[in-house]
């Protein structure tokens, strides 16, 4: 039922097949990519069946070979829609309706400017920059044409707007299910802000909490559903009773183990739209880009050992150009990835990015120990001797909370060192490998010098280049050329040592681990790379723990009052501790 053939004309005008002569061609020798092959190069090859020989050009004749040899590279493999419409526009095939429809696709994933132009949904409030608006027209593209795909975007260049617009405008076109979001669970609670900020007409749920099962009736009544990848696993029965417009995976290296429960559940979810969101370079990690097709398009590239044998061993221990080529015509067309220096011109000069971090149980009950002893110590304080006999215990409190926010085992004396730091564990395992990963030069500021030290202790465990700046420092231009000049990726700096004085224009990303009173002090330190000098744009990440006396913090530099003036000074004459100042700074962790 199938036919396919190649040829060239000879000098009579005669076609003459190749067939023959590219099979026994590709059984013999190894294609090398045409790119390399010097343009008006010729080559002689044979006609096995009848002896005759044929001069034609080298780079057509290699480009001709590879896509035979990625045409017939698996015996038996049914043909996915993006190769079948990559040949068929490769070689015209237009004797049909179906292949005229495959070749147009070929020509449209061939150059995503011919994609027609599509505009904002009217429920969006956002203005999308241009790289943005590229991105969502993308995202519609796929969807029009029943393909699936990763935004691969560099982290802080709006993957969730992206994401929210596309999922906007479907529901004004009529989709007829909810979508869904799988996320980590420290970022579930930023897509509920952003979604309500950007999409304010979506109806959306969060399924978390005890009590979450109680939607599991009225989930379809929803516009989008938010959820993580660790409660997806414990809700596998309802979850697989469900049907989805749209099944997006934020953060998809989370399903990079192929063999894990969660990455072979997301394959099963009853959808026909699936969307990966990840800011991790795939090309570097072809063990996870198996993983993400497999959930995105089954049978793209074929089985994990066919994709081990054909792909991964070749490129990752051989550098097989050939093989990175193949694997870059089955898949680049379905990976969108921009850098954050590739859309520079449409950045502003600072980008302020507010990461929020959930406190995991352990966290959150000696939070809350902590919280409730200290509350009532100091209510008892202010009875006993008065507002101003109590600062010093007040500002104990406040001091207990920052740190068991910033990592337990800053608390001297309690014996909780075995409590793990939801913000440390956010930091070191998702956003500094992704901004190194990115290439980043990276300012991390804390105001605990021994917060430096514990991740001074992770970044030589990982190998990573970094210089340190504390008050401690002796040779303190040594260690700021170490990160100017050097090697060094990463600058440790305490808030103190490291506010003013410093030009380190070679930074593009300052991460602030933990907030201080006074916004004016933070955006000092951030001045030290978002200043003269500086070409490139400058992202600011600020790591705050929900609903802590962090988020409070951030409040009171909005509000600029005088309380936060009073404490960064150390007193408390012209604070009024009444039951609203007391209920605010020492309240209860919130959701």
């Amino acid at each position: 039922w199938f036919m396919f053939d190649a040829g060239i004309l000879d000098e009579t005008g005669a076609q003459v097949s190749l067939f023959a002569t590219l099979a026994e061609f590709l059984a013999n020798h190894e294609t090398v990519p045409p790119d390399s092959v010097p343009e008006g190069k010729m080559i002689v090859i044979s006609d096995p069946e009848s002896g005759r020989l044929f001069r034609v050009p080298e780079r057509d004749f290699m480009s001709l070979a590879r896509k035979v040899e990625d045409l017939f590279h698996n015996k038996g493999e049914k043909l996915d829609k993006v190769r079948a419409a990559a040949f068929a526009d490769d070689f015209q095939l237009e004797t049909s309706e179906t292949l005229k429809a495959l070749a147009t696709l070929g020509q449209k994933l061939r150059d995503l400017k011919e994609v027609p132009t599509v505009y904002p949904p009217k429920g969006l409030q956002a203005e999308l920059r241009p790289y943005q608006m590229e991105g969502y027209r993308w995202l519609q593209f796929l969807h029009e044409h029943q393909l699936n795909g990763v935004l691969a975007d560099d982290m802080g260049l709006g993957k969730t707007l992206q994401t929210l617009t596309h999922l906007v405008a479907q529901r004004e076109a009529g989709a007829k299910h909810p979508s869904l979001v799988i996320a980590p669970t420290s970022v579930t609670t930023n897509w509920v802000k952003e979604a309500k900020k950007f999409a304010p007409d979506l109806k959306v749920l969060l399924l978390q909490g005890a009590d979450r099962h109680q939607h599991w009736e009225g989930l379809q009544t929803y516009d989008l559903v938010i959820t993580s990848y660790s409660l997806i696993v414990r809700d596998e029965k309802q979850i697989l009773k469900q049907t989805f417009h749209t099944v997006v995976l934020d953060e998809a290296q989370y399903i990079k183990n192929s063999k894990a429960k969660v990455s072979r559940l997301v394959c099963k979810l009853a959808t026909k739209h699936r969307l990966c969101l990840s800011g991790t370079p795939l090309e570097n990690h072809l063990g996870e880009l198996w993983s993400l097709s497999r959930f995105l398009m089954p049978g793209l590239l074929g089985d994990e050992s066919t994709f081990r044998q054909s792909f991964r061993t070749p490129i990752e221990n051989h550098s097989d150009g050939g093989a990175q080529l193949a694997l870059n015509r089955k898949v680049g067309t379905l990976i969108l990835r921009r850098t954050k220096d590739e859309v520079a011109q449409d950045l502003p000069q600072k980008t302020e990015i507010v990461n929020r971090v959930k406190l995991g149980q352990e966290q959150t009950t000696l939070y809350e120990a902590i919280r409730a002893s200290m509350d009532k110590k100091v209510r008892e304080a202010i009875s006993d001797k008065g507002v101003s006999g109590s600062q010093i215990l007040f500002l104990e409190a406040l001091l207990k909370l920052r740190q068991t926010c910033c990592d337990p085992r800053l608390l001297k004396g309690t014996g909780e060192n075995q409590v793990p730091s939801a913000k440390f564990e956010y930091l070191t395992q998702e956003l500094l490998p992704t901004l190194l990963e990115e290439g980043r030069k990276i300012l991390l500021f804390s105001q605990f010098t021994t917060m430096l030290g514990l991740i001074e202790d992770h970044l030589k465990k990982q190998k990573v280049p970094y210089t340190k700046l504390t008050g401690a420092t002796r040779k303190r231009e040594e260690a700021i050329d170490a990160f100017q000049e050097g090697d060094a990726k990463v600058f440790l700096i305490s808030l103190k040592a490291g506010g003013t004085g410093l030009n380190l224009t070679a930074a593009d990303t300052v991460i602030h681990y933990d907030p201080w009173w006074n916004p004016a002090a933070e955006n000092q330190a951030t001045d030290r790379a978002h200043r003269m000098g500086q070409t490139k744009p400058v992202f600011v990440h600020r790591l705050i723990c929900e609903g802590s006396i962090e988020e409070r913090i951030q409040e009171l530099q909005k509000q600029k009052t005088n309380l936060a003036e009073s404490l960064l000074a150390g007193s408390m004459k012209k604070i009024k501790l009444d039951e609203g100042t007391l209920g605010n700074l020492l309240a209860p962790l919130t959701e």
